[in-house]
């Protein structure tokens, strides 16, 4: 007899507490911290949820979960540099002559 199973387990992000309170560890963009729950899909359809323990920080552009600790603070705004803008969805430098950010696609 055969069994082929497709499942697994996620955690998505049910509310968020803070907005842009730190920064990604894996590609830099903004991160929220967030209440998450994790998810138990079987054949692609959610079973059963149930809440997270803690808080955690939650990456807007890579989806990336990660503790609160390890956030990189928030950069430093630099005036000296007037030749470039900076994009209103994931805070990184671009060249004022480019309409959409090469980061995230998001108009600027």
């Amino acid at each position: 007899m055969f069994f082929f199973f497709v499942g697994g387990l996620e955690q998505q992000a049910r509310q968020v507490l803070k907005s842009g309170v730190g920064r990604c560890v894996n590609c830099g963009s903004g991160a929220d911290l967030v209440e998450y729950e994790k998810v138990l899909k079987l054949f692609f359809v959610p079973v059963w949820r149930w809440p997270g323990k803690d808080p955690l920080m939650h990456c807007k552009n890579c989806k990336l979960f990660f503790p609160q600790n390890l956030s990189i603070p928030a950069p430093k705004i630099e005036t000296s540099d007037s030749e470039a803008l900076r994009c209103r969805s994931c805070d990184r430098l671009v060249d004022s002559e480019f309409r959409f950010c090469p980061f995230c696609g998001s108009a600027i």
